[in-house]
Formats: structure tokens, C-alpha cells, sequence
């Protein structure tokens, strides 16, 4: 059982959090400051250490210098990307804002613990560093966190074998790259890899696209032509975005994967055709399957194994490592490869969340490089700083919500209520004694935002006595 300490002042957010990781089978420890933690506890025991920010007296960022070996996960409820990004710079290993989430939280906490008992049974960095590249040059993938190393052996046991494969993941994850390292490391390596973006193709000519078609099947068709399928035969046939693939020539795909034969459009004679199928998706084809739009039968068809491409965000330090690849690359093409990342723009990187995975960063380095005026790569230049202040106020709008009516003026809060709710709990219980400017200060948001929120919520400013 991993050993947590929380840090926190406030005695609401403490109970909220230590109730919430006890539930889920940690031992945790309280302290409400910097002082009391190192005065009660031996901080190098602890597999963890949860930590507000602002505490009285020290700072929460403290207990890094006080704690070397122990990580550090600071929350901080003010709407600073500084704040966060200052807290790493210092040697938090991550951040959390305030209001935050039950699965947020644990995700986080989970995410950390078993990401630093990796890093003390792995071995040194040499040999470490030597396996890395050999993976990467195997796969043609960056990558060197725990899910790309499983991904990697995964391909190598799925490789050599005839099995057909499904690659899920979120668009610009690099689905393709994954689907050209299974039929590299596999024996149709020397045969043709068709890729197909089923998404790309007018759904009037998917069907002659992928089978072929004889001459005068059609409208235009003038002459015969072979289909995609049928070009790959030997190799292997990547379907990029199968699920926007029509029913019709899902029907015929299924065909295909049974018999290993194809018919081309308008024609009465079948051949036989020998490819490997790898299809992609970043869509649930299971619910799809379920809802009538994507032949259930193709999908257990397609499911033989499934392979799952993490999103960037989760890789750790993978993003630095494709980052600087990248910029290597585009700084060769353009004949500046002194091309370097500053490290307000290195911290950047590695904090920002990529909705767009590889592909936006791609085009965020691209777009710097091109802008940069001198050999060195800014944060401004990148033009991805997160926008802090609206993600906390739709959380803190969601954690308002949760609660609309404060049934209940006791200041023990009850044992079932989520965090989301003790936030709520927490502005009515000091709005008595706090002014308007406190309280957005202690909740990380403008007094425009908390008055706003008041507002939409019906949740006015209690009167006091005098008024």
C-alpha cells in the first residue's frame, strides 16, 4: 500500500482528499504546513507528496528541496500558467489545478507512483538510452515511456504473423506509423503497404477505389482499373479511419477478409487476392456496431488484435524527444540546424495537453522555426499557451453546478460528498467572513467571474446584518 502525505491548510480539502485516496487503498498522512510536515514525518518514506502551493509560512514547493527523492505534486487554484510552470521548474513532478476531479486526481496520483517506482528498478541510463534507440530504429516511433515500450513489444509479437490488426488512437497520433512497423518487421516487408484514407474518398467511388472496376461499369469508366486491394496483393493494406468506411463496401471488405477474394465493380468473376489488413480509427467501433452503423460482423472481424496508440499527453517525456526530433528535421530542411528551444519553450511543450497529438506539435515546431528570427525557439513563437482561466472557470462552473441548493449549514461536510462538492461547500461556509476580492483570490478566479457565476447560478452574496 503506496504511503501519501497531504499538504493543505485548509482543513475541507485535506479530509476531501484524504477520504478520497484512502477509499482507493492508500495510506495517507496530514500535515497543514511546510513546517508540520518536516517537523512530524519523514518525508523520504513517503511514495508521495501532495501539496498545495500557498501554505502559511513556507511555500508548498518547499517540501521538492526538503524531499529530493520523494516526488512532488503541487495543486495550485490560481489561474497561472506561471505559477504551475515556476513549480516545475523548481522539481514538482506534475501539477494539479484546483477545483479538480476525483478521477483527475487519481489518474495523477496513480500515474506518478508507478511511474516513479519504474524509474528506481530501471537500470542505468546508458543501457537504458542504448534500448531506446534500438526500439526506435526497429519501429521507425519515437518513444521511450512504459506504453510505447508495451506497444513496442506488442508489434513485435504481432508482426510476423498473418492476424489482422485494429490501431486505435486519437487522430495525429501516428496510427500509420504503427500500421508501416507491422509490415516492416513482418515477412511482407519487401511486398507494396497500400495506405487508404477511407475518409478521403467520395463515398461514390470508395467501392471502385478499394475493389477496381472493369471498363464500362460506370459512367466515366473507360477503360478497366485496378483497386487498392488488389494492389496490395503480397503486402499489406492499411485502412486509415475504417469507421467512416459506407456499409456497402464494409460488406465487401468483410468478403475479402473470409474468402481472400475480390470482385471488381462490374465484374462476375472473382480472384483471389493474398494481404494483410491493418485498419485504424480514432472512433468506438463497438458503439457504432451497436447503433447500426458499422457491420458488427466486420468489427469482431477486424478486432483479432487491437492495438492501442497512447495520446501524447501520456507520454511523458516522449513529447521532448519528439519535439527535438522534429526540430532537427525541419531545421535541416531549412538550412538552420542550430535551430534550438528555449526553456520557457521546452517547459511549454512538455505541460501543454496537444489536442492534436504529433501532428500539432509538428506544425507548432514548423511554424516557430519559420518565425524565428535568431537561432533560439519561443514560448510565443509556438503559440500553444493554454488558456488557464477558461478550463478553471468550466470547472469551477461544474463543481457550482453539482450543488445548486445549500441544503445544509454544517461545517463537517458529509462522508459521500465528491471534491467538486466540498468547493462548492467551502464558498458558502466563508462568504460570511470573506470579501468578494478574497474569495475569488482563494479560489483562483476573477471577481468578475465569481459575480458572473452568481448570477447564472442564483446564488446571490449573503446580506449581512448592517445591510
Amino acid at each position: 500500500m503506496s504511503h501519501i502525505l497531504v499538504v493543505e491548510d485548509e482543513p475541507i480539502i485535506r479530509t476531501a482528499l484524504r477520504r478520497l485516496l484512502e477509499r482507493h487503498h492508500y495510506q495517507v498522512s496530514e500535515a497543514g504546513a511546510v513546517h508540520e510536515a518536516v517537523e512530524n514525518y519523514r518525508l523520504d518514506e513517503f511514495a508521495l507528496i501532495i501539496s498545495d502551493l500557498r501554505l502559511p509560512g513556507e511555500p508548498g514547493t518547499e517540501l521538492i528541496r526538503r524531499a529530493p527523492d520523494t516526488p512532488v505534486l503541487i495543486m495550485t487554484s490560481y489561474a497561472s500558467l506561471r505559477s504551475a510552470v515556476d513549480s516545475m521548474k523548481l522539481g514538482a513532478v506534475d501539477y494539479i489545478a484546483k477545483p479538480f476531479d476525483h478521477e483527475e486526481m487519481l489518474q495523477t496520483v496513480a500515474r506518478i507512483i508507478e511511474a516513479n517506482q519504474q524509474t528506481r528498478a530501471a537500470p542505468p541510463a546508458i543501457p537504458s538510452t542504448a534500448t531506446t534507440e534500438t526500439e526506435t530504429q526497429e519501429m521507425g516511433i519515437i518513444g521511450a515511456s512504459p506504453a510505447m515500450l508495451t506497444l513496442f513489444k506488442r508489434i513485435r509479437k504481432v508482426a510476423p504473423t498473418m492476424s489482422t490488426v485494429l490501431i486505435q488512437g486519437e487522430s495525429g497520433t501516428g496510427k500509420e506509423l504503427v500500421a508501416r512497423a507491422l509490415h516492416e518487421n513482418s515477412p511482407r516487408a519487401r511486398a507494396p503497404m497500400i495506405s487508404v484514407n477511407c475518409a478521403a474518398i467520395p463515398e461514390s467511388l470508395i467501392e471502385s477505389e478499394l475493389f477496381g472496376h472493369e471498363k464500362g461499369a460506370f459512367t466515366g469508366a473507360v477503360a478497366g482499373r485496378t483497386g487498392l486491394v488488389e494492389a496490395a496483393n503480397g503486402g499489406t493494406l492499411f485502412l486509415d479511419e475504417i469507421g467512416e468506411l459506407p456499409l456497402e463496401a464494409q460488406a465487401r471488405l468483410l468478403r475479402v477478409l473470409q474468402e481472400s477474394e475480390i470482385r471488381r465493380v462490374g465484374s462476375v468473376q472473382s480472384q483471389k487476392v493474398d494481404v494483410r489488413l491493418v485498419a485504424a480509427t480514432h472512433r468506438d467501433l463497438k458503439t457504432l456496431a451497436r447503433q447500426g452503423l458499422f457491420r458488427e460482423d466486420l468489427y469482431y472481424r477486424l478486432n483479432v488484435i487491437e492495438l492501442r496508440l497512447p495520446p501524447l499527453r501520456e507520454r511523458g517525456d516522449d513529447v521532448m524527444l519528439i519535439a527535438e526530433a522534429l526540430l532537427a528535421r525541419i531545421g535541416r530542411n531549412m538550412a538552420t540546424p542550430t535551430l534550438h528551444f528555449n526553456k520557457e519553450a521546452t517547459d511549454s511543450i512538455r505541460h501543454y495537453q496537444w489536442p492534436g497529438n504529433v501532428r500539432e506539435l509538428e506544425n507548432a515546431i514548423e511554424r516557430a522555426a519559420i518565425l524565428c528570427d535568431e537561432d533560439e525557439i519561443s514560448t510565443d513563437l509556438l503559440g500553444i499557451e493554454p488558456d488557464i482561466e477558461q478550463e478553471r472557470t468550466s470547472q469551477a462552473t461544474s463543481a457550482l453546478e453539482s450543488m445548486r441548493s445549500p441544503s445544509t449549514s454544517n461545517t463537517e461536510p458529509a462522508e459521500d460528498l465528491s471534491l467538486e462538492d466540498y468547493f462548492q461547500h467551502f464558498v458558502l461556509e466563508h462568504q460570511e467572513h470573506m470579501t468578494e476580492t478574497e474569495l475569488a483570490y482563494k479560489l483562483g478566479i476573477s471577481r468578475k467571474c465569481l459575480w458572473e457565476r452568481r448570477q447564472r447560478l442564483g446564488i446571490p452574496r449573503k446580506k449581512t446584518a448592517n445591510s
